[in-house]
């Protein structure tokens, strides 16, 4: 029996065993990829996001239906819109008027007065119209009322007494009650530096603003000291006395010849400015046993 006989009677004897799905070996192809499937076929990855996009999508949709909700609410409910305006009219100038033509001149225009303001004016007398509200031009409806703001004319203020103040003291009363202060000066006898006159008067009633004058003294009149040497003693008396000016002391001193009874020395010196009532010292020469005292 030659070798290959054998060889080929025990091959067929051999039993075929059907080929079983595991034993098989799937080998994809280069372009195609592998995905794990659920029971219908689709793949897991891709179920999953499509589940995803729908949630949003339907959050997205709630969130604007309730917003459209809500502003229909506000809008409609809770804050609506005021019906259209009626009939709308020019409101007209009513300022300079007194309080009762202004309110004829508004019911002229189909309108009336509302709130009623009142301010101190310097110039604009009391009772007139000062400012409006609405303006001039403006429209408005006939359920809303025109305010105004009516003068009560100027602030009044009687004068304060500031005679016999110092001009800095009478400054400051008269400036912090609301007086324009003016200032002139004159020769008094009163101290310099005093005011010695008030224009308006003191307690004089006057609307503010108003302006006060204040006169000034510059003290005493200044005169000057005359030459009264070489005069007799009488004379230079009676010269000094015309001035203003006292003679407040006399001395006689030793003097011979013609010095007797003339003015030797006088203090103070000719040409010094002195206010009136000032004194004056002279010294005499003295006269003769015989002589007239």
């Amino acid at each position: 029996m030659k070798l290959g006989d054998s060889l080929g009677r025990n091959r067929k004897r051999r039993k075929r065993r059907p080929v079983e799905a595991s034993d098989q070996v799937v080998t994809p192809d280069a372009g195609q990829r592998a995905f794990s499937t659920d029971g219908g076929g689709t793949p897991a990855g891709r179920r999953s996001w499509l589940n995803g996009r729908a949630l949003l999508a339907g959050f997205a949709v709630v969130v604007i239906g309730g917003w459209f909700v809500g502003y229909a609410l506000a809008t409609q409910v809770f804050f609506p819109a005021p019906p259209p305006p009626g009939d709308l009219y020019d409101v007209p100038d009513v300022r300079g008027l007194g309080l009762a033509s202004a309110g004829e001149r508004l019911a002229g225009a189909g309108l009336e007065i509302g709130l009623t303001d009142s301010i101190t004016h310097p110039s604009v007398a009391a009772g007139l119209v000062l400012g409006q509200s609405p303006l001039p031009g403006q429209v408005s409806r006939p359920d809303s009322p025109v305010g105004v703001t009516v003068s009560v004319g100027p602030q009044m203020r009687s004068v304060p007494d500031v005679l016999r103040l110092d001009e800095a003291r009478a400054r400051v009363v008269l400036e912090t009650s609301g007086f324009v202060v003016n200032v002139d000066v004159t020769e008094a006898e009163e101290p310099r530096g005093q005011v010695v006159d008030v224009s308006p008067p003191p307690d004089s009633v006057v609307a503010l603003p108003a302006q006060v004058t204040l006169l000034v003294s510059t003290g005493p009149p200044m005169v000057r000291m005359p030459l009264v040497l070489g005069l007799e003693q009488m004379e230079a008396e009676q010269l000094l006395d015309s001035l203003g000016l006292d003679v407040t002391d006399v001395e006689e001193v030793f003097r011979f010849g013609r010095d007797q009874g003339i003015v030797v020395e006088q203090e103070p010196a000719a040409d010094s400015e002195l206010q009136r009532g000032s004194g004056v010292r002279l010294k005499v020469g003295r006269r003769g046993a015989g002589g007239e005292p």
